[in-house]
Formats: structure tokens, sequence, C-alpha cells
């Protein structure tokens, strides 16, 4: 069972829930001898208490973060020193790690990746950072292993920034906030929400942390009861969990839409640090006896079942137990919502997977920062001794999440047990996870413990009609099901004795491979470039007025990154901005890049004293509409550019790369009726796009529209809320555009036209 309370609560003692309804403050009374204070008790979380550890600003209410370390894998970590470098970087700060368990393939003629790889180690060598080998180690399971510590925040350029199961609170944020680290600037945000997730119960055999995160999703997504708060994770149940399993849930986290996440900490986390060598970074954490949370999510642990989400998103949740036993109707149902998904661009069936009244799945992956953990592994190789996965179409990939997790499956025979059934073994790599390793067959359906199912995650081609799907399971639950075949089969109907061996971790991979500066730069170091490493192209700052044409236009209900810019082969051109961007849209939208690019053409002619209407004739007629009202308009104090209008853009992975193709394109601006992340709205603001929002459901411009916003930049200088706008080439229709709350730093970054620019100047 999992409940939401419509309220906020207090928690007394770690145990006892009491809603904040008309009837608290008697209870309280009675329980205590005194009504809390409210705002006392808000300041009992454990989230509280780290920000406010981390918070330099004074102010509370208003925080400006410096973190304790940084991560950053290969698709973005070359786009973040390219732009500190230009920022003025001299070294690291802090710690700053780069992994590489992101290697694109390079089908579409991007960078090699040993180019960017070299990149990274000289950085790191310059600049005093950690560099992680390609294979060694996926960049969460290595944060866990050797960065994460008690009561400590750390700042990842991965939206699965997930370590509070141990104690510290992190998140996931697009390259520009790193790089504002780096220079030692501040993380500015409210003081976020904090919501309580209550944990009761224990899980019965065969149920696993996927189940549970993904039972939790499904219940919180849609509503956005955690969206941009930190989740806290308390209750008698926590005790139940091992530590692996923790950080199987907490990891899940971020499809939510949570800000962040911790947990209480027990004698299980600490003896997580003591097999890792670092107890000396373990901190109990738990709530005050009184804390208020602004909301709770209840969880009975022994409730939850085998869960899986269909494609095309984590929320898409059922019991595997509701899909066996209502096939036709949840395939069809499935089938139907991917007709909003996938635009009727190609023919998606599921339904076809129906043979003798069951379910069959042509793939199984167990593999990242969600699924290749230890304990997982073992379980799912427990079920899986002695059977064998046959010999149809069905394959079960598993990627160990490190070199050292890998190394203690050899060790203790499971990963022998998972090869001798039918399994293969590979190394740590994030590549299933984004469309780089694994990719299923057209219309083939793939069962997962990864963090993601977005349309083409797994890397279909749907411009090039091929589509499959993923659907998200636990381990325990893909081994049954390969156990079985093939058979969609939830771990629970498996009889299996789990053995649980003890992990043994050995740094001394780490130790012969990983180069770690140990904090000291080397401004002697050269750094290697690659031939299509490229830096960021010049950008203008914010003219007094803008032009701004809407080249796409998409009412999804939700508009992943994903779709923004797609993973997978196209990150080969992660370290090309502008090579990079010809991918933008390209499966949500293909006609966006070159409607994009003619408008961006008429903007550079303006910068560079030419005239725009003879690059896009179109231009003429707009801008004589426009100085029929406003004389004063010229191509000197205008800007031109474009914009995307989506209803809630920015689900899904932290890549800045979602906004900063649309910047190199020429974008100016997104419009939106709400942002779906506070990282996406970031990225935006930081690449020196206006975040602006319209809430109506009724548009006044469509797709191909021209629309002006006079005094823009005096707008955002004034600290306005509203803007008005034109629809040029609808008779001026005039109508209000809405922005957000913004800091004075965020304000002066859009002005300037970006945050390099911002720093620079």
């Amino acid at each position: 069972m999992i409940k939401l309370y419509e309220n906020g609560v207090y928690l007394l003692n770690g145990t006892e829930i009491v809603e904040d309804n008309g009837e608290a403050q008697a209870v309280l009374q009675s329980r205590l001898g005194v009504a809390p204070n409210k705002e006392t008790a808000k300041q009992g979380t454990m989230a509280y208490n780290i920000l406010k550890d981390h918070n330099t600003s004074g102010n509370m209410d208003k925080l400006k973060i410096k973190f304790d370390k940084l991560t950053s894998h290969d698709i973005t970590f070359v786009g973040i020193i390219q732009t500190a470098r230009a920022s003025g970087l001299e070294k690291f700060p802090i710690p700053y790690v780069l992994t590489n368990c992101h290697n694109s393939l390079c089908a579409v003629g991007g960078t090699i990746n040993e180019d960017d790889h070299m990149f990274g180690l000289t950085c790191a060598k310059k600049y005093g950072g950690v560099y992680v080998p390609p294979h060694q180690a996926v960049i969460h399971q290595f944060a866990r292993e050797m960065l994460a510590g008690g009561g400590k925040m750390i700042l990842g350029s991965d939206s699965h920034t997930r370590y509070g199961a141990l104690g510290t609170m992190a998140m996931g944020e697009g390259g520009p906030e790193l790089v504002k680290q780096l220079l030692s600037q501040t993380y500015d945000i409210n003081m976020p929400g904090v919501v309580g997730v209550y944990l009761t119960g224990e899980p019965v055999k065969g149920v696993g942390p996927q189940d549970v995160a993904l039972a939790i999703i499904g219940a919180v997504f849609a509503n956005g009861y955690v969206n941009n708060k930190v989740m806290e994770f308390v209750g008698p149940g926590v005790e139940k969990l091992s530590a692996d399993f923790r950080i199987g849930v907490d990891v899940m986290t971020t499809e939510t839409t949570c800000l962040s996440s911790i947990w209480k900490t027990d004698a299980k986390i600490k003896e997580f640090y003591e097999i890792h060598g670092r107890v000396e970074e373990y901190k109990e954490l738990s709530p005050a006896d009184v804390t208020y949370y602004d909301g709770m999510v209840y969880v009975d642990l022994s409730t939850i079942k085998p869960m899986i989400a269909m494609p095309f998103h984590p929320s898409n949740t059922y019991t595997i137990e509701e899909v066996n036993a209502n096939l036709e109707d949840v395939l069809h149902d499935c089938e139907q919502k991917a007709l909003v998904s996938l635009d009727g661009q190609v023919d998606f069936k599921l339904t076809d997977k129906i043979r003798n009244g069951k379910l069959y799945v042509e793939q199984g992956i167990i593999a990242g920062c969600a699924g290749g953990g230890f304990e997982n592994i073992c379980d799912a190789a427990d079920i899986l001794n002695g059977a064998s996965i046959g010999h149809d179409a069905f394959t079960l990939s598993v990627y160990p999440a490190s070199m050292p997790v890998y190394m203690e499956l050899v060790k203790n025979g499971a990963a022998a047990k998972l090869m001798e059934a039918g399994a293969v073994m590979k190394t740590a790599f994030c590549g299933p996870c984004f469309g780089a390793g694994d990719t299923p067959a057209n219309n083939a359906f793939s069962i997962r413990h990864s963090t993601r199912n977005f349309p083409n995650r797994e890397g279909s081609k749907l411009q090039n009609g091929q589509i499959s799907s993923v659907a998200l399971m636990d381990a325990r639950s893909i081994a049954a099901t390969a156990a079985n075949k093939g058979y969609l089969t939830p771990a629970t109907d498996i009889d299996v004795n789990f053995s649980k061996p003890k992990y043994f971790f050995d740094k001394t991979i780490y130790e012969n491979r990983v180069f770690d500066s140990k904090g000291v730069a080397d401004p002697s170091v050269e750094i290697q470039f690659g031939p299509n490493i490229k830096d960021w192209p010049a950008m203008v700052a914010l003219t007094d007025n803008l032009m701004i044409k809407v080249v796409s236009e998409i009412h999804d209900p939700v508009t992943t990154t994903d779709e923004l810019i797609p993973s997978g082969e196209t990150s080969s051109y992660r370290s090309n901005p502008i090579g990079l961007a010809e991918f933008a849209l390209s499966r949500k939208d293909p006609a966006y890049v070159g409607r994009a690019k003619e408008v961006h053409a008429a903007e550079v002619a303006r910068e560079n004293g030419q005239c725009m209407g003879e690059v896009l004739p179109e231009l003429k007629e707009m801008m004589h509409t426009v100085k029929a009202t406003f004389t004063d308009v010229n191509k000197t104090n205008t800007g031109v550019g474009s914009t995307i209008y989506a209803v809630k853009p920015g689900d899904g992975s932290a890549r800045e790369q979602a906004a900063s193709c649309q910047k190199v394109l020429g974008g100016w601006a997104n419009i939106a009726k709400e942002y779906a992340t506070k990282r996406y709205r970031s990225n935006l603001i930081n690449w020196g796009m206006l975040p602006f929002i319209y809430p109506e459901e009724e548009l006044p411009f469509a797709n191909g529209d021209y629309i002006f916003i006079p005094g823009v930049a005096e707008a955002v200088r004034n600290k306005a809320t509203t803007f008005k706008a034109y629809v040029v080439n609808k008779g001026m229709k005039e109508f209000e555009l809405q922005m957000g709350e913004l800091t004075d730093d965020e304000r002066e970054i859009i002005l300037k036209g970006c945050l390099i620019n911002f720093n620079r100047v």
C-alpha cells in the first residue's frame, strides 16, 4: 500500500505520523505536552540541516550552496571543462571526478571516444582532478564507492546523481551549474520543500528495489507530489533494507522529478563504508524528535509486488501480476499511448508479443547505476542457477556497475552461474540506458533493470521506421523471466533460496588504473585535443527588443530531454557543439534544425551589420509590421532568433545539450505551460535563453508565427514577471508571457547572453 497525505505531517520520534489537519494541534498537545512550532519543526529534517551546513548566504530561504565534490561522465565533462576554460578556469577548487562510462559509438561520424578520454585525462592532470578510465566504473557506482560521505553534498552532471541512502545529499544538474562550482560560485535555489517517505514493513522474498521504486514513481509522478522537492526516507522499514536495496530505490527517485533525496542512516550504512575502507565518512543521520514534512508518502513494503513500467515512461506502472492477468487490455492501452509518444510515425505493436496467452519478451538487461549492483546480480544468479535462458530470440546481458563488483562476482561464482545459464557478462558501461549498447531489433520488447524507458532511449531509429520498446523491471523478475525462457514472470513465482553472499571490496583495481591528482594541479600539462573537440561559438548579449520565430510546437503532455536532443549515437558529437546541434529534435520534429538555421542565418547577418531581409525575405514584412507600431525598432536594437513551444519540457536527463543545442542554432527562448524540472529551466537560463511561461491551454501563436517582445532586456533588468508580446503575422495580436523567479545572477546571465559571457565580462 502506498498512501499520499493531502497535507503536511509531523513525524514524532521517527515513527508516529500526525497529519497537519484540524485535529493536529490537539493530538500534538496530548502527545508532547506542548504544541510545536511548525517552522521550528521544519528545521528538524535531515535535508534542512545538510543544506544549512552548505549554505553560504546566511538566509535559509535563499540558498547559495557550495558542494563538497563534483562528478561528470564523458558525455558531459568536455562541454563543462570547455565552458569553464572559456570562463577563466585555473584549477579545480574541489574534488572533481571524470568518469568514462558513456563511451558513445561513432556511428554518425563524431568524436573518437579516446580523444575525449585523453582530453579528460590531461584536464584532470592540468586542473587537479580524478580520472576514471573507460569500463572501470559507472559514474554513480564510483561515487558511492569512493566519494559519498555522511552529511556531504555532491553535484553531478547526470540526473541520477543520488547518494541519499549513504547519507549524502546529491543533485543532478546541467553542466553550467558545475561550471559555477568550478569557478567558486554557488548553486542558488530557494529552500526546497521536503517530503517524507515513510517506510514500514519488509519486502517479501523476490521483491527488489526496482519494484519499490516503480511503485513510488507510479504514485507520485503524474500529480507532481514531490516535484523539485527533497525526498527524505524515514520510518522503521528503512532498517529492514540492505544498503544495496536502499541504493537501488534511491537512484530511481530522479524519475519522480524530485530535487534530491536523503535517508536516515544506521549500522548497515556504517558497514557499507567499512567494507569500502572509508568508515570515517559515515555519519548517523535521523530526523529530529519532532519534524515537519511538507507531505508524506507512506509505503508498506510488505504489500509491494513485482512491478513493471511499461513503455514509454517509468511512471507507466503495473504489477506484473496485473499485466499477465489482463494482457490484451494492458498492451492495447500501451499501444494507444504510443500513438501520442510516437506521433503515429511508425506502426507500433505490443499485442503481437502474446504467445499462448503469455507475454514473450526478446531481451533482458541488468545494468548501470540502478541494476548493476552486487546484490541485484547475486540474486539474479541464484534464480538462474542451473537454468537456461533458451535457444529462441530472448537474450540476457548483465553489466556490473564497477570492476570491483565484477571481480567479486567472479570470485564468488555468481558470474559463472549467469554465464552458464546463457547470460552475457559485460563491462561497467551505461550503454543500454542511453541507446549505445544492446539496442533491440525492430519491434522487439526489452525488459531492463535500468533507469529510463523513454521513446527511442534504447537506440531505436524512429526516423528510419525502426522502433523497439523497453519496460523497466527488477533484476530478480528479469532473471525469473529469463529462467522461463523469455515469458514474463515475477520473481515471487520462483522457488529460490537467495544465498546473500558477503561483499568484499578490493580497491586495488582503482589504485592500479585511476588517476588521482590528490587535488594538485599541474599547469604545465598541455590539454590533448582531438580534431572534433570544438570550442563554444561566440554568443551575443540580449538585445533591447526581440523578434522570435516559433520553429517547433510540441503538445505531448511531457517532453523529455531525450526528445529535445537524442542520446545514444548522436552523443558521439558531444564535444562538438555545432555538430551535435544538427540532431536537436531529430526524432521529435526533424524539420526543427532547418527552420532554426534559417532564422539564425538572419541573426548572423544582423550581427555583421548586413540586411536580415536579404537572408530571410519574410523578415522584411515582419519588421515593417512591427515598425508601424514601434517606430524605433531597427537591426541594432532588435535581435532575431527562434523558440520552441512545449507543454512541459525537460523531464529526464540533466544534459545541458537539450538547451545548448537550441542556443547554438539561434534559440533565444522556450515557451512552456510549465517546466518539468528545475535542471532544464536552469540549463536554459545558463545558456542565455528566456524561460517563458504561457499557462493557458489555447495558444495565441502557432508553429511558424513570429513573436515580437519589445523592451525585453529592460524588463529582465527590472525583474519583470510579465512580458508584453505580439504575434506579428496575426495583426500584432497582443498577449502576455510570464517568467518565474530569477536570481540577480540569472538575470545578468540572460542579459549577457550566456554563462560564459557572464564570467568573461
